[in-house]
């Protein structure tokens, strides 16, 4: 037994708790903030090649067997996932460090920051239903404190709408939990998706479970029609938590949509990817529509993790070893992208003082900054060789293989639409003179810590484009997993089946 499962959860959560008892100085929190997202990203970077080279990995917690006792399971994506969370975490933090302000940090910014991480690695790493559940709702108090933190009147009013929304989501988890557990007698993934398979659950409750965990994962991933909180409460906090939210919070729910409907509800019993086509498609068409219609970077911006969510909910749908490779290469692609591109209007509005389209412009002349905008919008849009274009590419092909061309077309035109909303960041931000009574932006000399990480995830989109394969062929391998769950299902029981 290993304990590398563990080590992305105890990591942050020890971090958490120092940097707590550390309250009365800022220089010490910070310092062990990066100490520990650092750790965590190197435990994370080894649990990833344990079960590359070795295998699925699992963890009994307190020796517990399964299905009676909590499990870490590790596999190929679980552990690709907790890589991408621990480097956006280390970048988070970095970024952070110049752009959070001293009020936040006093009343624990990095302790929450880190709480925050431990929720999202355990959500991506738990075996079991209820401890899912747990997780989330780790993460759901952790989003709330830092999206009210500074207690700004429209902090409050997005943190409000925020936990609203997710409380009512957490409340369908419960229940469906429950019902799960009295349908099968278990919470244990893989021991539940044992008993589904025997047959011995009408068919009529399996759906019913199926569609409860898939508005309740929906509202987490914030796809149509369930996505309305998104746009409404991501642009209020500091950018930084904006960032971190983009990148990680919705990506869980899509985990889970993809644990659940490849593992417990495959199809066997009943048959959702239908629905999920229609949900995706609408996902990726409201979401760049409403992206369109914006003028503030931020609500562009996260109008557009709807958007995108609706390309990795199409390749869950079609259920192809290729669909689902591209899945999982559009998680990790969007992730990076997603929170670059908060970074760098974050970078934007300390230089020039605001996200409204009107009031910014002359950022032609900041070639460092328009490089750092150009390379993760072009790669959201899908233009090659960018990360984006090869990500795209799977799911359009594994549309087409199967004569899905509905969604194939929801797809492409998305992706032209996208463009053009990037266009119009590109237009106005960079490409127009400073409008008449706005300063001229700053220089970007005393800001390099918020630049360093903007350049590092740049540099990694750019690397995944140019040297896609590497990465393709661990979503390949993913995919087979996720396809072929019987390994998965032998890992977590062993002989205990």
């Amino acid at each position: 037994m290993t304990l590398l499962p563990a080590l992305p959860i105890v990591i942050p959560l020890a971090t958490a708790a120092m940097c707590l008892a550390t309250a009365a100085s800022r220089r010490v929190q910070r310092r062990l903030a990066l100490a520990g997202s650092s750790a965590q990203l190197v435990a994370s970077i080894a649990l990833l090649a344990t079960v590359r080279s070795e295998g699925i990995q699992v963890l009994e917690v307190g020796s517990w067997a399964p299905p009676f006792g909590i499990s870490l399971v590790a596999d190929l994506l679980s552990a690709s996932m907790t890589v991408i969370t621990a480097i956006i975490g280390l970048a988070t933090v970095v970024y952070s460090l110049q752009s959070m302000d001293a009020n936040r940090e006093r009343f624990g910014y990095y302790a929450i920051l880190q709480v925050l991480l431990m929720g999202v690695s355990g959500s991506f790493l738990t075996g079991d239903a209820f401890n899912l559940f747990v997780w989330f709702e780790v993460m759901l108090m952790s989003s709330f404190v830092l999206l009210a933190l500074g207690g700004e009147q429209e902090q409050l009013e997005g943190a409000l709408t925020y936990v609203t929304i997710n409380l009512f989501s957490s409340a369908l988890f419960l229940s469906g939990a429950a019902l799960l557990y009295g349908a099968v007698g278990t919470l244990n993934l893989a021991d539940a998706a044992e008993r589904l398979r025997g047959g011995n659950v009408p068919v009529y409750i399996e759906g019913a479970l199926a569609m409860l965990f898939l508005t309740c994962f929906g509202i987490k991933a914030a796809i149509f029609p369930l996505f309305f909180w998104l746009p409404g409460s991501y642009h209020t906090p500091p950018i930084a938590v904006t960032a971190v939210f983009a990148g990680l919070l919705t990506k869980v729910g899509v985990y889970a949509l993809v644990r659940f409907f490849t593992l417990v509800f495959p199809g066997h019993g009943v048959d959702v990817h239908g629905i999920l086509v229609w949900l995706a498609g609408f996902t990726m068409v409201t979401g760049v529509l409403g992206a369109a219609a914006q003028s503030d970077v931020r609500r562009i911006l996260s109008f557009h993790i709807v958007s995108q969510i609706g390309y990795m909910v199409m390749g869950l749908a079609l259920a192809t070893p290729l669909a689902l490779a591209g899945t999982v290469f559009y998680l990790i692609h969007h992730i990076l992208v997603k929170t670059n591109l908060f970074f760098v209007s974050g970078i934007v509005a300390r230089m020039q003082g605001g996200y409204e389209l009107s009031r910014v412009g002359g950022f032609a002349s900041k070639p460092v900054v328009a490089g750092l905008f150009l390379i993760p919008a072009l790669s959201l849009a899908g233009i090659p060789p960018l990360s984006g274009f090869f990500a795209k590419l799977a799911l359009v092909k594994a549309g087409i293989e199967i004569e899905s061309y509905g969604i194939v077309a929801a797809a492409l035109g998305t992706s032209l639409l996208t463009l053009y909303s990037m266009t119009k960041i590109w237009n106005e931000a960079f490409w127009k003179a400073v409008p008449d009574g706005i300063a001229a932006p700053r220089s970007a000399g005393g800001i390099g810590l918020m630049l360093l990480p903007s350049i590092v995830l740049a540099s990694l989109t750019v690397a995944i484009g140019l040297g896609a394969g590497w990465l393709f062929a661990l979503s390949i391998d993913a995919s087979s997993q996720l396809l072929d769950p019987r390994a998965y299902v032998d890992a977590v029981l062993g002989s205990r089946r």
